[in-house]
């Protein structure tokens, strides 16, 4: 089972899954490299020991490195039916952006967004039928079903005036409204990063903090 992770170790994390884009972790060649991520699937952080830094290994390095025992716990199964609705309403919010932005990169953003999230969405679903199912009451009260406990939720409020917003209007209150949602879809990816157990969950998680961070640095460029 993994270890609890420290909160500057979490950080560390986070900076090193942004990083892997622009360095090269290895010394081979670029087609060396994409053999490796074929044959040994894509990579993933494990924190270190008290004192040490993280690394970067390969799913598979992740596995043998854990053990055997992957067991999702409480905190794997909240995640996932919680980031299941929290990325619900990013897609709700992002569909009203066709007809109502007034900027082409906001509605292109938008359609990243949709098209990033909805796998997202099929994946976790299809991973929590594989390991029975939605667990009510798993690891907090709300399960992932009171909106309000989830980091980052617009509430009904908010969403209603998204609706009626059109124009450059829409496009500061959904850039506003989006950098808060995936503010805490991050948060919420670190701490199954920190108290998850499955390496299915800690891939998952790892892809949320890189891209919605990247996509955070974006928006606020535009806004």
């Amino acid at each position: 089972m993994l270890h609890r992770r420290t909160p500057t170790l979490t950080a560390l994390m986070t900076a090193a899954v942004l990083a892997l884009g622009a360095c090269d972790s290895g010394g081979g060649s670029a087609s060396d490299d994409a053999g490796r991520e074929v044959s040994e699937g894509p990579s993933v952080i494990v924190p270190g020991k008290p004192g040490e830094a993280a690394e970067t290994m390969s799913a598979k390095e992740a596995a043998e490195r854990r053990g055997d025992d992957d067991t999702p716990n409480a905190a794997d199964f909240t995640y996932t039916q919680m980031m299941i609705t929290h990325h619900g309403q990013a897609l709700t919010m992002s569909a009203l952006a066709p007809k109502r932005a007034a900027s082409q990169k906001v509605k292109r953003l938008a359609s990243r967004i949709s098209a990033a999230q909805r796998p997202e969405i099929g994946a976790m679903k299809r991973w929590l039928k594989s390991h029975g199912g939605p667990r009510e009451g798993a690891g907090h009260e709300h399960a992932g079903h009171d909106h309000a406990t989830m980091p980052g939720m617009a509430t009904k409020a908010q969403l209603k005036q998204l609706r009626a917003a059109k124009g450059k209007a829409f496009d500061q209150l959904f850039l506003k409204l989006m950098i808060t949602h995936h503010g805490g879809a991050v948060t919420m990816a670190t701490e199954v990063l920190s108290e998850g157990n499955n390496i299915q969950v800690e891939e998952m998680a790892n892809d949320v903090v890189a891209q919605q961070t990247s996509e955070i640095g974006r928006m606020r460029q535009m806004g």
